[in-house]
């Protein structure tokens, strides 16, 4: 029998390769053969974190056989994760997001909860089953936090969260706010990526009720500077509208130091972002302060407009 194979998103953030690894763990642990795999390159916030560790990357995979037992982490809709996701057999997820359009055939582990994280839920699932978190474990979690949370600035953080995250701090022997705001950075150098490998560094194919949609996030120390490449983001975001055949497509570029962000809107219906924020597009772009969670701020908005 093939092993089971855990992944978290198409083009992976630090918190879905780290709940992928700590999956991996938690479940060879408990006797089952696994292997963490991923569906996209490894961006510079979660290579940080790797070489911090000395850990391997997990393998790259494009697409699962027909029948293959596959367990998802840090997502739950088919847009987002692996080709020929809908004729795999789904053991189990474990997710903080929103629960769309998902069925299985048979029955699952599935658990989901409303907090900043995966992993935060991966570190309950190690303390229930009485299961030893080192050193290592405890600063692949502390990354994870850390990057989904924006060091805990972001709304979608919360003070379970926090608590998980003092512990882990203790645990791991390091300044969390001097190490998180070293790994933000290391993710915001941005200067050797094309436009096209920008726009597809953290985005989510979302259906918006009945609006398709390509919600993307660039993190930055300076938004001025990635505004810069505004005209050469358009075209590729263009091309991806026509590939795609998307009705609208959403770029937030977003300030990790003053927590707030500049979204590029192109398509079709991109007045709902008009409609949900209260602004007018002008050139195609506008200021949003204060927004900087996808999943909290943006996604939920965005469906009551469309």
């Amino acid at each position: 029998m093939s092993k089971i194979l855990i992944f978290g998103h198409k083009n992976p953030d630090t918190d879905s390769i780290m709940s992928a690894l700590l999956m991996e763990k938690f479940d060879k642990n408990l006797g089952f053969d696994v292997e963490a795999v991923r569906l996209g390159s490894i961006n510079k916030e979660t290579k940080y974190v790797l070489n911090y560790l000395g850990i391997k990357e997990p393998r790259l995979i494009e697409k699962v056989e027909d029948g293959a037992e596959v367990c998802l982490v840090d997502h739950n809709e088919f847009a987002q994760s692996v080709e020929n996701i809908e004729n795999a057999k789904i053991t189990a997820v474990v997710d903080h997001h929103r629960i769309c359009g998902f069925k299985t055939s048979e029955p699952l582990y599935y658990r989901a909860e409303p907090l900043g994280c995966t992993a935060t839920i991966m570190y309950k699932k190690f303390i229930e089953e009485d299961m030893e978190i080192d050193k290592t474990t405890a600063i692949m979690m502390l990354s994870a936090i850390i990057s989904d949370t924006l060091l805990f600035k972001s709304p979608t953080c919360t003070e379970e969260d926090k608590k998980i995250a003092k512990k882990l701090e203790e645990i791991a022997g390091i300044n969390v706010s001097e190490y998180g705001l070293e790994m933000l950075k290391a993710g915001t150098d941005l200067s050797d990526l094309t436009a096209e490998e920008l726009i597809k560094l953290d985005a989510k194919e979302i259906m918006l009720n009945d609006v398709k949609s390509q919600i993307a996030q660039v993190n930055t120390a300076s938004i001025s500077v990635m505004m810069e490449r505004k005209d050469e983001l358009e075209k590729a975001m263009k091309n991806t509208i026509d590939e795609r055949e998307l009705d609208v497509f959403v770029l937030l570029i977003t300030d990790i130091i003053e927590s707030n962000s500049q979204v590029i809107v192109l398509g079709k219906k991109s007045d709902i972002v008009e409609k949900a924020y209260g602004v007018i597009l002008q050139d195609n772009t506008a200021f949003l302060p204060g927004i900087v969670s996808r999943k909290k701020q943006v996604v939920p908005i965005l469906t009551q407009n469309a």
